[in-house]
């Protein structure tokens, strides 16, 4: 047992997290126009809008993971783009696993916020207009602040989500410590090389996680509407 635990190597968790927290901070601020202007627009193009965000709940990991890849490629205009003019590769990089991150993790967090904005008093947001407010300023200075369990949901269940992360970040990333082999990757790799005393502890560390995460968001939802 003490030798299992001198195997451990918490550099996967390290950069699960890391990964996590900047895909979660970059959504924040894609989502939060779009979730806005999803819960106020009667666009007719909004159906079609909200199916394209939705899109990565529905598709396996594999395919949204193969896009990614064939679009970020060298081959690729994005990718040939970025390493002639910044010298940077894409696939299987941290910055390839970012941007596969918030593809896969974005309705995580539009859905949420669109659906606080969407269950707002109209009439609140209504007199912030009539007194003179701007759209941004009835966003930032009305909207957001009333929106608290809906904001935090947002937040933490993406952050969760990408730390789960695994179908889309082996495509995209595959299996390079330090830079782009995050936790899931690396149970993965235990249990292909059956090491699964080492497997079990990995999971159960990200089991803890995930429930901890779940029960923060239920315990302040709770709270606020008492």
């Amino acid at each position: 047992m003490i030798e299992i635990f001198d195997k451990l190597d918490f550099a996967p968790f390290l950069l699960s997290f890391k990964l996590a927290a900047i895909t979660t901070l970059i959504l924040f601020f894609i989502s939060l126009p779009l979730a806005w202007w999803l819960s106020q627009t009667k666009s007719k193009s909004k159906p079609i809008i909200e199916a394209i965000t939705a899109l990565p709940i529905v598709l396996p990991p594999s395919v949204l993971g193969f896009y990614i890849l064939v679009s970020l490629s060298a081959h690729s205009p994005i990718g040939s783009f970025f390493e002639d003019m910044f010298g940077v590769k894409l696939v299987f990089s941290f910055i390839g696993l970012v941007i596969a991150s918030c593809f896969y993790s974005l309705p995580f967090m539009v859905q949420p916020l669109q659906s606080g904005f969407e269950a707002l008093n109209k009439n609140m947001l209504e007199a912030s207009y009539i007194v003179g407010k701007s759209k941004i300023t009835t966003l930032f200075r009305v909207a957001l602040p009333n929106i608290k369990p809906s904001l935090i949901s947002a937040i933490i269940i993406t952050f969760a989500h990408t730390v789960g992360e695994f179908g889309v970040v082996l495509m995209v990333g595959g299996s390079i410590p330090s830079e782009t082999k995050v936790a899931s990757v690396a149970i993965y790799e235990m249990v292909e090389t059956m090491d699964y005393d080492l497997a079990h502890i990995y999971s159960a560390i990200m089991v803890l996680i995930s429930f901890l995460v779940l029960l923060s968001v239920y315990i302040f939802n709770k709270r606020v509407k008492i």
